[in-house]
């Protein structure tokens, strides 16, 4: 009996296993992808609208910009929009920073007619409009995100920054203000139809924001001022009987150093009701493979039954030529460093819209970076329910980077060839119909090849490909 266990288990991995063959001189690789070896289930891509969305003031530039991004046949099909809750820094007169397009407009301002701070929910339009036709466009979640309580509230008067560094710039006593701010922020959305998915209050925390440093909004935490905000805020949401989630903290470093915010966010019990994803940026870490696998190994050993997403990331500092392949193969490989190894169940890009994001709009129009297409390598073809499966590189040497997802009957293989070589390939164990996607010096995430049972594809120096099989 143990012998045809034994057996039947050793045919199964046969079809378990497909194996793609990555001939270049000298040299063979294999690709193999277990489909039954399954990890996270994915729940979407997406991007940001700071600070973009404010300086589109033409609707069918805006217009376009969503549907770019958002739309499921002509776009990169994102899923998930997040709209800046700015800190008002645009209407302080006492603002300290010196880049204009790093001032948001907040929906509270100082009426001097009343003297009173009121809401006016026609501020801020341009974002407002662009979070609108996101969401027209294909955008199924919001998350409302704050760099900064507003000013009004902050110890130093302004949404920068405390006056020294890593001073917390928030008040105990002015918590709750800030919890009402956001919650009447999300409730007003909701109202009107918007798909808030969460709220997301604190950004970046363990950074020192203020001193001499006012580059944008931000506010330090430690970890215990961080959680005791976030109690507050869960508190809030339950009486209120709020329906979207509460992420958090937004770190900005998820490397061993700062696990302790990690730590405490899943341990409080008052947070367990509305927090059960963890937020964090993998600026700080591009390439630090085993950085990224140490947090991947910490959250399925301590944390199993609770998810991390990948709210941030933009080349930082921007070095590589935008409208190069290069730059997107470069996004190319930490995507599919943060699905692979940290297992993030979503992915959003830092930003849009500007010098480092997806594109950039200028007097002279809009120009369409690699980076684009890198996205839509993914964001086109994995989609929210898709769930990640095992892969493996012969001989792995940096050469190649892939990802794999299984969805229904079809298997989603990403991979960039980060050689100056052409790479031949040929595949035993995969069945049925293929799709061959490409993004090079010359082709934008193109159908490049088709067919039944691939063999003898080609994959140029410097790509990607999304290979779709099934």
């Amino acid at each position: 009996m143990l012998k045809i266990k034994a057996l039947i288990c050793a045919l199964l991995s046969l079809f378990q296993i497909g194996e793609f063959k990555i001939v270049s001189a000298g040299k063979t690789q294999t690709i193999g992808v277990n489909r039954f070896m399954e990890y996270q289930t994915f729940e979407g891509f997406g991007t940001s609208s700071a600070w973009w969305s404010q300086n589109i003031s033409d609707e069918d530039t805006a217009r376009n910009i969503a549907r770019m991004l958002y739309d499921k046949q002509t776009g990169l099909g994102l899923k998930i929009y997040r709209y800046n809750i700015g800190g008002g820094e645009a209407d302080n007169p006492d603002c300290r920073i010196g880049d204009p397009s790093r001032r948001t407009q907040s929906f509270l301002f100082f009426n001097e007619k009343t003297q009173k701070w009121e809401y006016d929910f026609s501020r801020d339009a341009n974002a407002v409009r662009m979070m609108r036709l996101a969401v027209e466009y294909g955008a199924e979640e919001v998350i409302l995100f704050c760099n900064s309580p507003h000013y009004s509230m902050t110890v130093s008067g302004q949404a920068s920054g405390g006056l020294k560094e890593k001073e917390n710039n928030l008040p105990p006593e002015n918590y709750d203000a800030f919890v009402d701010y956001v919650l009447t922020i999300a409730d007003h959305f909701v109202s009107e139809g918007i798909p808030v998915s969460a709220i997301s209050p604190i950004n970046e925390p363990q950074w020192k924001w203020g001193g001499d440093w006012v580059g944008q909004e931000g506010c330090h935490f430690d970890p215990d001022e961080c959680m005791a905000l976030l109690e507050r805020f869960a508190v809030a949401m339950k009486a209120r009987g709020c329906k979207y989630a509460l992420r958090g903290p937004e770190s900005g470093q998820l490397t061993s150093d700062y696990w302790e915010y990690l730590d405490k966010f899943f341990e409080n019990k008052a947070l367990a009701e509305f927090c059960d994803t963890y937020s964090g940026h993998s600026y700080w870490m591009d390439n630090n493979i085993a950085a990224k696998d140490e947090f991947g190994k910490k959250m399925k050993a301590d944390y199993p039954d609770k998810k991390f997403e990948m709210s941030e990331w933009c080349e930082l500092p921007l070095k590589i030529d935008s409208k190069t392949v290069r730059s997107g193969m470069y996004m190319a490989n930490i995507i599919i460093q943060d699905l692979s190894l940290m297992n993030a169940v979503s992915w959003t890009s830092w930003t849009a819209v500007n010098g480092d994001g997806l594109m950039e709009f200028t007097d002279e129009g809009l120009t369409v970076y690699s980076r684009y297409y890198a996205f839509m390598h993914f964001s086109r073809f994995i989609k929210p329910g898709a769930v990640r499966i095992d892969t493996m590189i012969g001989d792995d040497n940096g050469d190649l980077a892939c990802v794999a997802f299984r969805d229904g009957g079809q298997i989603i293989l990403v991979i960039v060839n980060n050689t100056g070589e052409e790479r031949k390939f040929d595949f035993t164990g995969a069945h049925g119909n293929y799709e061959i996607y490409l993004t090079d010096g010359t082709h934008r995430c193109e159908k490049y090849s088709s067919g039944k049972f691939f063999t003898g594809a080609v994959m140029p120096p410097e790509s990607i490909e999304t290979i779709v099989i099934g």
